[in-house]
């Protein structure tokens, strides 16, 4: 029974919110990552059938497969793609290569899509710095083609972007990197577009258990952790989002809404910080988040927070046994752990 119907409550994630991103008569606020670092994963068509299957409205891929768009065709799933980053210089440079890029994955398939991601955790090195007029580039060319108005253009920055974090309203972008955000963040206020950031509580957790719970990082705890000022923290996902909240306001674009492109938690590879018991406890709570009245944070309780869970299958090319177990499922898509109980779903 567990295995028929692990994912079942993925289903209310797609809930009607006011949140602006629709699909057909829903409105919904969170996906699935799929990442395809494996050699023995389901095929494209098999990939979008779960998907299907599971009732799970977003997806998201990290650079086009065109037999992937073939297979999405027609499906209604919301799609956030991106570019190569290895393409990101040549977007910059040239804007024709942007219209060729718009030309090739975006308008031959009938296929939702709702972002384009230039860059996933690239402005810290050597390409960040031609994030921003690529960003333009592909606006622009979306625009020319007469697309723009139904397709975000964003990048994805890592937590390490920020130079400090804690407590939330001290979160400060990094110096090197302050003049980059800041024409980012300008492209995306002018775009009504937003910044979306990999958000990954484990990984903080794992690296200070001595300051930082497991029930906080987990979503177990039912009072306040963490004060700050008039802000109270019960979860340590609402404190990383709103670190990034306060850190767009120190640049004066506290406009921009922040989105999580991933976040999700590993079951191998470091115990006892992994295991089935903690993966389930955190993204149960954080899916209970999503789908309640505190879908916002406390800086920012009115606005929805879109999240990407990381990930659908587990990917078996990663490095290291933690990065190769985040899927929800095996490659033969056997469910790793249910998550069929977290809400009972009323008809």
């Amino acid at each position: 029974m567990c295995n028929s119907i692990m994912f079942i409550v993925i289903t209310l994630l797609f809930l009607a919110i006011s949140t602006g991103v629709h699909a057909g008569d829903m409105t919904l606020f969170a996906g699935v990552c799929d990442g395809r670092n494996g050699d023995n994963l389901p095929s494209r068509d098999q990939t979008v059938a779960l998907y299907q299957k599971m009732n799970i409205g977003w997806i998201r891929l990290y650079e086009p497969f065109p037999d992937l768009l073939e297979s999405l065709e027609g499906t209604n799933l919301l799609v956030a793609i991106g570019p190569k980053n290895e393409q990101i210089k040549t977007l910059a440079e040239h804007y024709e290569f942007a219209v060729s890029w718009i030309k090739t994955y975006i308008v031959p398939y009938n296929v939702a899509f709702n972002w384009i991601t230039v860059g996933n955790e690239v402005l810290q090195g050597e390409i960040g710095r031609y994030v921003p007029q690529a960003m333009k580039n592909m606006k622009a060319a979306l625009t020319q083609i007469g697309i723009s108005r139904t397709i975000h253009v964003t990048t994805v920055l890592a937590t390490t972007a920020l130079a400090n974090s804690y407590p939330p309203s001290a979160g400060i972008f990094k110096p090197e990197i302050t003049e980059l955000v800041t024409e980012i963040a300008s492209v995306l206020s002018s775009t009504d577009s937003q910044l979306m950031v990999n958000v990954y509580p484990y990984f903080a957790y794992a690296s200070d258990p001595s300051h930082i719970s497991l029930e906080y990082a987990t979503f177990g705890s039912t009072s306040p952790v963490v004060t700050d000022g008039n802000y109270q923290y019960t979860n340590m996902f609402d404190a990383m989002v709103d670190s990034f909240n306060a850190a767009l306001e120190k640049l004066s674009y506290g406009g921009v809404k922040v989105y999580v492109a991933e976040t999700g938690w590993p079951t191998r590879g470091n115990p006892p910080y992994t295991s089935v018991e903690n993966a389930r406890a955190y993204n149960q709570g954080l899916l209970k988040k999503l789908t309640t009245g505190t879908m916002g944070t406390p800086r920012r309780p009115n606005v929805p927070v879109v999240t990407f869970f990381f990930e659908m299958f587990n990917e078996d090319l990663k490095q290291g046994e933690v990065e190769k177990s985040f899927g929800f499922f095996t490659p033969d898509m056997t469910p790793v752990y249910d998550m069929w109980n977290v809400i009972s779903v009323s008809s």
